[in-house]
């Protein structure tokens, strides 16, 4: 998604897997038998599943491994498990321990809980029931308790990660050794059951210098990468990450034209930026895929644990991977960033601030990583919901294009308001009804909350 001098701009037939067709959500007590194959539901058209972009299925079938048709079915998969799984956290409320998708085509949703009473719940929705010792919430004490510790300077390099693991239900500290781990545990006053640890010599580094989605240069000196473009009020501009600039800092554009300036920058802590730009350049929806193409953003729903991502980088191109776990933490030797995501997909020196989508839906911009796309490794990536809510930004989407408002920040508190942004949990009124959201994303002005069930639940 490049802020450039003009817009630029394949629908494929898909068949959903039965299993994820959504249904209301039962009671335990009144579980009906899973949902018999049916025609998609909203939820793959709400999220642009149904339409994937050919640069994505391309880049997913060599990344991933697939056929073009595991792909297809993939993406509409993944958009529907998202939905049942924000469906089922609603319903089990502490109990819930986390979600993840699985397999080649992510065919197998898994829901957590702490309560081996919901798995009929569970089951009726075509989910696996993962019957757990310790809900999410608690997960999230532990790893906040890790957090206050680093932030206290507890923490070394020598435990440069860690984060809540959904699928093996413990937080998770990367180390480079056991004993390093064990120190960091118990400066934060967390005992050993509590947490797994992964044994690893790499250390993540933030991925600056060069060139990601398309070039932007930062005072005449370093070079990063924009992520996705963004308005506040009358002004467009890019979202970026926070480690390229600092506010007051001047950008020039792949041409070396000038471009803008860093309005807000955070780093470390968080590691997001947004750089406002001159009247010569215009926001568009688009992120640079292979060879020049492009592909289109539609909203921000944030993706499953298990869900397949892609990330644009000019200095390694367009690469493919997939979730690995939300809630990361990691040290680099600037400092701490919380509430990062992991993934699988490869990325080096240059790639920094660079957009990651799953389908059709932005996620976040590179923030750091280890390894590189010769031989692979793991890149970390700012979520991009928290960084638009921070900033007050609006993401350029192609619903925006059809006239997505601003954020309505004189809306009621409680009223559904375009251009917020709303996590999995929250309820709003609209329309003399009220809803609980599914999903965290922005919301967007065609995505009001009666005409979208992917993402909202009457209550």
């Amino acid at each position: 998604m490049v802020a450039g001098h003009a817009a630029r701009s394949r629908r494929a037939a898909l068949t959903a897997l039965g299993t994820l067709v959504l249904t209301a959500l039962p009671s335990a007590a009144s579980a009906a038998p899973p949902p018999a194959p049916g025609p998609q539901s909203s939820a793959a058209r709400t999220l642009g599943a149904d339409r994937p972009s050919a640069q994505v299925l391309h880049a997913m079938e060599r990344d991933l491994r697939l056929t073009p048709g595991q792909a297809s079915v993939r993406l509409v998969n993944e958009a529907e498990a998202g939905t049942r799984a924000g469906m089922l956290r609603n319903t089990l409320g502490d109990r819930f321990a986390g979600a993840w998708v699985s397999g080649a085509t992510s065919a197998e949703l898994t829901v957590a809980t702490t309560d081996a009473a919901d798995t009929a719940a569970i089951e009726a929705q075509g989910a696996k029931a993962a019957v757990v010792a310790r809900g999410l919430g608690e997960l999230r004490t532990v790893k906040q308790r890790l957090d206050d510790a680093a932030a206290a300077g507890s923490q070394t390099s020598e435990t440069p990660v860690w984060y809540v693991d959904v699928k093996a239900n413990r937080v998770t500290v990367q180390a480079t050794s056991e004993r390093a781990a064990a120190a960091f545990a118990e400066a934060a006053g967390v005992g050993g059951q509590d947490i797994g640890v992964r044994v690893s010599a790499n250390r993540p580094r933030v991925l600056e210098d060069l060139v990601g989605g398309d070039a932007y240069y930062i005072d005449g000196q370093a070079r990063c990468s924009i992520g996705f473009s963004v308005t506040k009020d009358q002004q467009q501009g890019f979202a970026t990450a926070g480690h390229c600039g600092k506010p007051g800092a001047t950008t020039t554009g792949f041409n070396q034209a000038d471009q803008g300036t860093f309005q807000a920058s955070t780093f470390p802590g968080k590691d997001m930026a947004w750089v406002g730009v001159n009247a010569d350049w215009t926001a568009t929806p688009d992120v640079k895929a292979q060879n020049d193409q492009k592909v289109q953003v539609a909203g921000s729903v944030e993706a499953l644990v298990g869900a397949s991502v892609c990330r644009s980088g000019s200095t390694t191109g367009w690469h493919c991977g997939t979730v690995q776990q939300h809630d990361t933490s990691v040290n680099y030797a600037e400092g701490t960033v919380d509430g990062l995501t992991e993934t699988t997909v490869c990325a080096e020196p240059g790639d920094s601030g660079g957009p990651f989508v799953a389908g059709a839906q932005a996620q976040g911009t590179t923030s750091g990583g280890s390894g590189d796309c010769t031989n692979g490794g793991t890149t970390f990536y700012q979520p991009v919901n928290p960084l638009l809510s921070d900033f007050g930004l609006t993401l350029k989407t192609t619903a925006a294009e059809a006239g997505t408002p601003a954020p309505q920040d004189n809306a009621a508190a409680d009223a559904w308001a375009a251009g917020r942004v709303y996590e999995t949990g929250a309820t709003v009124s609209h329309s003399g009804a009220r809803y609980r959201c599914l999903q965290n994303h922005q919301a967007q002005g065609v995505w009001s909350p009666e005409s979208t069930p992917a993402l909202w639940q009457r209550v």
